[in-house]
Parts: C-alpha cells; structure tokens; sequence
C-alpha cells in the first residue's frame, strides 16, 4: 500500500485572492486588526467565500471570533459549485495547501464519517475546481498561526441536500458540535440577484433594488438567528433566496437543534449583535455569524452567543 501523501493545490490563489504568502498575511492581519474579539471563543461561524477584494474584511469579524488555544478541529462545510451532489462529500486528499502554510485533513474523523455510509469521495479535480472551501483556507491558517501544529481540518463539500437529509446530516455533526474543541465553519454567500443568478425578486416597498436584496436577506439572518431549522427551510420555500449556502447552513442549523434536544439548558432566544459589512459587489451580500455557547451558573447549563 502506498503511503504517498496527496496535496490538493490552492488552485484560486492569485485570481481570488494573492498567491504570495507574505502579501496574503498582510492583507488578513490588517482586516483581523480592524475588528474586535467580541464573542471568543465561537463554536461555530458562517462567513462569505467570494474574492477577498470583496469579503475580506468581511469574514474578518468571523474569523476574529475564533481562539486557537483550546481549537483542535475545525470542520468546514461548502456548498458545492460544480457537481451534482444529493449527499456530502469528503476529500480524496490529506493536505490542503494555502500561501501560508500546509493544512492536515483529520483522518481519524474522515474514517468516522466514511463508516456511516452517508458520505461520497470528491475527486481531486472537483475538490480543485471548488472554492466554496478553498476561501476558507487561508483564513484558519491565520487564525490558528499560533498552534498551527496543533490542529486539523474536516473539509466537508455539501449537496443539494432535501431537507431529511439535512436532519440526518445535523444529527451525525452534533456530537462534533458538541465539543468545545471543534470549530464548524460554514461557507456562504447570501442573495445573488440578477439575470446571471436568474434572480430577480423585488419587493417594491422597500424602494430600490439594493434596499430590496437587503431587506430580504435580514429576513433570512433573522430566522438563522432564531437556530430554526424549520422557519430556515420555509422562508427559502417563500422567497427562493439564492443563498448558495444554504444546505450548509441547514446542517448546522439542524446540528444545533439536535444539540439543543439533548442539553435542555440552551435558550431558545440567544442574545444577538449584528455585524454586516458593505461589499464592492452590488449583485451579492456578505455577512458573518458566530455561535457561542458558554457554561452559566447551572451546573450543566449553557448559553448561547450570536452575532452577525
């Protein structure tokens, strides 16, 4: 058997964001620099994958959020771009590498996984060919720069999934979720309006477009805030929201629920602050969101830390 170690590439290094290292650390230490650490340590966030010209300091207050000192895996879910997928998909490699440095698939967990039956292999070139991960990268090598030995990644490449499928996905996830050493990042992008999305909702009362695409994605923060995977799925039903992370955040969403069927303590109105920030795409919106459960005066209570 060949012990050959397999790299996926940073194949959208120098077009979605620079391929030279020392620039790449640049660039994200002055976006992390120009926010705060609100919400440490998070358990889970979403942030967008667009370019980092357009994202960056977006995903910045998401990534702020994250402590590399008690983090030993970080599961990254994406929703996939270019392939049909009905299930999920793990990678077919054990690095991923970014600009900065090379990043360790977890492959005890990946065996975990694989033994469910639940999960496909995605082949080297669509694992190339997506980005939805990818943008993630460069990110949690960043945040964890000061235990970078110390820790892995489960990338997980998400379908078309229904919403069965999304239940059973964030029944397998909760007992990771349940773990203060996991991270879960979720990639998303939210509405992509235009002919090229063939998306055109607009709600007239709320004035021109760009108010429109706003006012219908805040609805969807909103409902992703109440942790509801139901009202999620039926707001998406209503609006057909081009929210291409939709099924990730499903899974979470669902992963959480499931989380909260078994630790009664978890409130169901969580505190929130909302963090947007203005991207130089007007066809796309892009927002960060955290959780954070943190232990109350209960002896086996938790509450729970949101924002946007």
């Amino acid at each position: 058997m060949s012990n050959r170690v397999v790299c996926r590439e940073a194949s959208h290094a120098g077009s979605w964001y620079t391929a030279s290292g020392p620039q790449l650390n640049a660039q994200l230490e002055g976006w992390l620099s120009q926010v705060q650490s609100t919400k440490r340590p998070a358990r889970a966030i979403i942030a967008p994958h667009a370019g980092y010209t357009y994202c960056g300091s977006c995903a910045a207050h998401a990534y702020k959020q994250v402590d590399p000192s008690i983090t030993r895996r970080i599961f990254i879910l994406g929703p996939s771009h270019h392939v049909p997928l009905s299930r999920c998909a793990l990678s077919s490699v054990d690095i991923y590498r970014t600009p900065l440095y090379d990043l360790r698939i977890d492959q005890k967990i990946y065996g975990e996984l694989w033994k469910t039956g639940m999960f496909e292999r995605m082949s080297l070139q669509t694992d190339e060919d997506e980005h939805s991960i990818e943008m993630h990268l460069p990110y949690t090598a960043k945040a964890m720069e000061s235990h970078k030995d110390e820790f892995t990644i489960i990338p997980v490449l998400v379908g078309a999934l229904s919403e069965s499928k999304e239940q059973e996905f964030g029944k397998l996830f909760s007992k990771y979720l349940a773990d203060p050493s996991n991270l879960f990042v979720v990639s998303s992008d939210f509405c992509h309006w235009g002919q090229r999305f063939r998306y055109s909702y607009y709600d007239e009362s709320q004035g021109e477009i760009y108010r429109s695409i706003e006012h219908l994605d805040k609805m969807g923060m909103s409902i992703i805030e109440q942790l509801d995977p139901v009202s999620f799925s039926n707001y998406l039903k209503k609006y057909h929201n081009t929210i291409c992370g939709r099924h990730p955040i499903g899974v979470l969403l669902n992963g959480v629920s499931s989380l909260k069927e078994r630790s009664k303590d978890l409130p169901d109105s969580p505190r929130i602050t909302r963090q947007k920030r203005n991207s130089r795409d007007k066809e796309k919106e892009f927002f960060t969101f955290a959780v954070k459960w943190a232990k109350s005066n209960c002896q086996h209570g938790h509450s729970a830390h949101l924002f946007l």
